[in-house]
């Protein structure tokens, strides 16, 4: 199994749907121990959900917008396994203005909030996690993105905060590849998720993608993405950091 032994923590696990809980699972499965994370009236729901799966794991409380809440879930880690061998940042917000076709409407505050939930989070839990990942002689993280080289319908400004996590992902890679760690994005294709339920023109993109990608695609299976998240945090690509991978059946390399 090729995360057997392995330490993760998993973020932004809310329903069966997401593509976070098809990588705990996932990663479950292929041997590796598992932490969740949740905070506020998600919480709850994290902890509800976690006990479907295959092994019912322990939920800690983080929001990535709090100093306080990073540290003591870094504290928390460190008390409980003395290192993190993988670290999942699912993690993705932005208010209802910040999306649908309003975009030279939106104003600073939620295009901030945006950036901060969905962007800078990637970096400010990285930067936390990164002294128990060096423990565990430098690990991997990954994060959830969708492509974000071309302007799509509805997507906004959550597509501009997905341009910025890649650039991050890039500077994050340059500054803790020294000490060993890995640090890649895997961009999926448009999955039924209750985050793809917010953007308007959702169905434009699932009535479009099948028919794009040479593989196909199947909006209501996560687990081709959960199982390229965990390659990712196993030890099977040690020299690939900084990159996006496409899961996404091919789409992205096609034309109309």
């Amino acid at each position: 199994m090729i995360l057997e032994g392995k330490r993760v923590l998993v973020t932004g696990v809310l329903t069966e749907a997401s593509i976070a809980f098809a990588v705990a699972q996932t990663a479950q499965q292929a041997g590796a121990e598992v932490l969740l994370s949740g905070f506020g009236r998600g919480l709850s729901i994290t902890q509800k959900v976690a006990t479907r799966l295959p092994r019912t794991p322990d939920v800690v409380e983080l929001d990535v917008t709090s100093d306080e809440h990073l540290a003591a879930a870094a504290a928390d880690i460190d008390g409980r396994w003395g290192g993190l061998d993988g670290l999942v940042h699912a993690i993705g917000f932005a208010p209802q203005s910040a999306l649908g076709g309003a975009f030279l409407r939106t104003p600073w505050e939620d295009v901030a909030t945006a950036v901060q939930v969905s962007t800078y989070s990637f970096a400010s839990l990285a930067a936390a996690m990164a002294p128990l990942l060096k423990q565990a002689g430098g690990g991997s993280i990954v994060g959830l993105d969708f492509d974000a080289s071309v302007a799509w319908p509805g997507y906004d400004w959550m597509g501009v905060a997905k341009a910025g996590l890649e650039s991050c992902c890039r500077y994050v890679a340059r500054d803790l590849g020294p000490q060993g760690t890995r640090v890649n994005l895997v961009a999926a294709g448009p999955l039924r998720t209750m985050a793809a339920r917010s953007i308007d023109g959702f169905d434009r993109f699932t009535a479009l993608w099948p028919e794009r990608a040479p593989l196909g695609w199947d909006v209501t299976d996560a687990q081709p993405v959960g199982r390229a998240v965990c390659a990712l945090l196993s030890d099977w690509l040690p020299a690939v950091t900084g990159e996006v991978v496409h899961v996404d059946g091919g789409a992205h390399a096609v034309g109309a």
